[in-house]
């Protein structure tokens, strides 16, 4: 058993291990949202730039997929907030936490394709477009092992310690 479900050294009650899940998820929101803006805002920063005119039209399809993925990221950011609106009061934490948890995985996904595809565009830009499909599979590399194996890795290690 795992401490989200009250696992060892946890003494607390269904009720107040949803409040602690949705603050924990809230908490990660928080960080996630402004890396997004941060990111989001730089994009739209470059169509008023006067060399934007000088892409092509690979980097600015690119470009435009990397603006609608930053705009259904914050979408996705806002998601939980909305569910937490329609269900306070109504005593169902759990579910909410239920669904925050599944709208931060896909908002890590998301972030994680928009990390890699900005460093894909500027390196595109920057360099050319064979150093670009470099930068592309060495970020995605980097970013699998970073969102996926690690936290893998590490949730093994804890639950063979926990048994």
């Amino acid at each position: 058993m795992n401490q989200d479900e009250g696992g060892p050294g946890r003494d607390e009650t269904a009720a107040e291990r949803a409040d602690r899940n949705w603050n924990d998820l809230l908490q990660e929101f928080r960080v996630l949202q402004t890396g997004v803006q941060v990111l989001a805002g730089f994009l739209l920063t470059l169509p008023f730039q006067s060399a934007f005119a000088d892409l092509d039209g690979t980097q600015r399809g690119l470009y435009l997929v990397l603006v609608l993925l930053a705009f259904l990221t914050t979408t996705l950011l806002v998601l939980p907030i909305a569910v937490h609106r329609r269900l306070f009061g109504l005593a169902h934490k759990d579910r909410l936490v239920r669904v925050g948890h599944v709208v931060a995985r896909l908002v890590l996904g998301a972030v994680a394709l928009l990390t890699v595809g900005l460093a894909t565009f500027v390196v595109d830009v920057v360099v050319g477009r064979s150093a670009a499909a470099v930068a592309c599979g060495g970020m995605s590399v980097a970013v699998l092992v970073a969102v996926v194996v690690i936290p893998m890795g590490l949730g093994a290690r804890v639950s063979s310690h926990s048994s």
